[in-house]
């Protein structure tokens, strides 16, 4: 699974932006699909995970309220609304792919995308 995610750019505190990662590869549907994100000078860390079929998800507790996944697995696509931003949610995003289940632990996740990068001003 090849993954290519986008959406990211300059947004003021309180705004939106919608992330979107798609999938190469027929298989897409059957991985759960998470987002991670690494600000500047610190470690990569658990965004939001769905399931296969979009059935269960989950959220660290600092984004839970107002960040959303989502999936389309007719488009191969998955996605990562985020609202009422704030400074502290700068960072690149990456997605990925875990053949098992809905998980926070980036080491379960076989594939990764290449990053977005997200900069929220105060």
């Amino acid at each position: 699974v090849q993954l290519q995610a986008s959406g990211g750019g300059l947004v003021q505190a309180g705004g939106s932006l919608r992330l979107s990662c798609a999938a190469s590869g027929r298989t897409f549907s059957s991985y759960a699909m998470g987002w991670f994100r690494q600000a500047p000078g610190k470690e990569r860390e658990f965004v939001a995970a769905i399931s296969w079929s979009g059935g269960s998800t989950y959220y660290a507790d600092s984004v839970k309220g107002r960040f959303t996944i989502s999936r389309d697995n007719a488009k191969n696509t998955v996605y990562l609304q985020m609202n009422s931003l704030k400074p502290e949610d700068t960072a690149v995003y990456y997605c990925a792919a875990d053949p098992g289940g809905v998980v926070a632990d980036a080491r379960e996740y076989d594939y990764w995308g290449q990053g977005t990068l997200v900069t929220v001003s105060s």
